[in-house]
């Protein structure tokens, strides 16, 4: 993958800082999320269903970079992934990792030299934890990112409006989400949350997985779209005919409340601030304690969420920095990603989808357009 080099050496010294705060010999990084961050958006993914991919890199002091991988997978990564990015390969016959738990440690070690500690982003025999370190680290996104993010959010908001506006009632939930998850496929995208919720589901399940249900009077479709490692995260919902007053009304609520969490997201406001503005707004709005019923969303990148806001949350928002709130009233939410950028400065949607009708909230000075329901009369 042609990654700006730039970009990983920036990472790589923001990983060298860690290692000096944390007093370690060197880091493994082995989760697919960590993994598609500190190269720019390469993956070792291969089997999905676990955290770990098939491969690990290891930054120590002094700026070395390796990437740790067994006979099967060190062609394919320095082949199509991570080649050209400055990593030293050091390779292992794929039996030797099955010898024992604590293998990648042993070898890591092997190749830093000496006794000192190291730490792994994933549960490791014989390292130290790290990854809430990593996620600080991770926080602050660099140009190559915002770039990379912005591309994703029109592409994944285009996509959703693309499949909803073609949906017509009958069409059953299963079938909405293969549509939505090919769109994204098209697009290059993966769906790793993709949810659908007919008619009274809505109401019912704030994670509605989809069913054979078949959609009549409303539809509510939510989608977390990965690629390039990183995510982006919205939810779209049609009527079949007219809006009903009270979907309306709850979901412009929504949208206030998602207005007051993009403007409170500022360098230097913890999570437990931003809920407690989230639980105002629903106050104000005349749904009191709807934050109790579902989270809020929260700062998002490399993850669907790298944190949620909650009553006890100490993380901080940086800038820039991804978020994605999920603000929702009994029957209704309100998605989108954005970008949050410093005091004084914008917040930027990335998700929009063109010709979607709006709903207006002011931000730091400037009017967005957030999400309402689509009526399929209009």
């Amino acid at each position: 993958m042609a990654a700006d080099r730039r970009e990983i050496d920036e990472k790589s010294a923001r990983v060298e800082r860690l290692l000096g705060e944390a007093g370690l010999a060197g880091v493994i990084l082995g989760a697919q999320h960590n993994f598609a961050w500190i190269t720019g958006g390469a993956t070792n993914r291969v089997d999905g269903s676990r955290e770990a991919g098939a491969g690990a890199l290891l930054l120590g002091r002094g700026g070395r970079r390796w990437v740790l991988a067994n006979a099967i997978e060190m062609p394919r990564l320095l082949g199509e992934e991570i080649g050209g990015q400055g990593w030293e390969p050091v390779e292992h016959p794929w039996e030797d990792e099955r010898s024992s738990p604590s293998f990648l440690a042993e070898t890591a070690r092997k190749v830093l030299g000496g006794s000192d500690p190291i730490g792994s982003d994933l549960p490791l025999a014989g390292a130290t934890a790290v990854e809430g370190r990593i996620v600080r680290a991770r926080a602050r996104l660099t140009d190559a990112e915002l770039a990379r993010f912005r591309a994703l959010g029109r592409d994944a908001g285009e996509a959703l409006g693309e499949v909803c506006r073609g949906l017509e009632p009958g069409l059953s939930e299963d079938d909405i989400a293969r549509r939505s998850a090919d769109a994204l496929a098209a697009r290059g995208a993966r769906a790793i949350v993709n949810l659908v919720a007919a008619d009274e589901r809505i109401a019912r399940f704030r994670h509605p997985v989809p069913t054979g249900r078949r959609w009549e009077r409303a539809v509510m479709v939510v989608a977390c779209a990965q690629r390039e490692g990183l995510v982006a995260s919205l939810t779209r919902i049609v009527c079949a005919g007219a809006v009903p007053g009270d979907l309306r009304d709850r979901t412009r609520a929504a949208a206030g409340v998602m207005g007051r969490l993009l403007e409170a997201s500022r360098p230097g406001a913890t999570g437990r601030q931003l809920y407690d503005e989230a639980a105002r707004g629903y106050e104000a709005a005349g749904f009191p304690g709807e934050q109790r019923k579902h989270h809020q969303g929260g700062a998002c990148g490399y993850r669907t969420r790298d944190w949620i806001a909650h009553p006890r949350s100490d993380d901080v928002v940086v800038a820039p920095q991804a978020f994605a709130w999920n603000p929702s009233i009994t029957g209704t939410k309100v998605e989108e990603t954005a970008i949050a950028f410093g005091d004084g400065d914008r917040v930027e949607l990335i998700t929009t989808t063109a010709g979607w009708p709006p709903i207006m909230v002011d931000v730091r000075g400037a009017r967005l357009a957030l999400p309402d329901v689509w009526s399929k009369e209009s």
